[in-house]
């Protein structure tokens, strides 16, 4: 009976990889990137590049485990639902009021500790922020937001 049950789950797991993973495409060439026309403290584009940018830019390194499904649809759904609520690639094309809400909005994620997912750090256990780097993000994310009206 078990043997009979880890073979129809094997075949499921087979069947479900022909399904299209539908992973958001990635790009290099972002011209209204928010490091491009923005001067951004060192620290602040690196802790951004690796806690943020896989779900929250056009640069999305998808690892081996992306394409296998069904982490490809978890995967895939945490990139589009991440980019359409920031997308640091396509900063420029915001409003400066758009700006000054996705900042704040990126304060409160940040400071509730949503951000980044749960799940994230777990494969990707540099994109876990301390209390330090979360400190310095949202502090520079208030300090950004000011400027924008300057």
């Amino acid at each position: 009976m078990a043997k009979k049950i880890l073979l129809v789950l094997a075949g499921i797991f087979v069947i479900i990889q022909l399904f299209p993973r539908n992973l958001p495409e990635t790009s290099s060439e972002n011209k209204g990137d928010i490091f491009l026309n923005n001067t951004i403290p060192e620290e602040i584009e690196r802790m951004l590049r690796t806690s943020c940018y896989d779900c929250h830019s056009n640069e999305t390194v998808y690892p081996w485990y992306s394409y296998v499904a069904p982490v490809s649809f978890l995967v895939s759904k945490d990139t589009r639902e991440g980019r359409e609520h920031l997308n640091f690639s396509e900063w420029e094309s915001l409003s400066k009021l758009d700006k000054a809400e996705a900042l704040d909005d990126f304060y409160d994620e940040v400071e509730a500790g949503e951000m980044p997912l749960k799940i994230y750090p777990l494969t990707h256990a540099d994109a876990k922020l301390s209390e330090e780097q979360r400190e310095a993000l949202i502090g520079w994310a208030e300090e950004f937001a000011e400027k924008l009206f300057e």
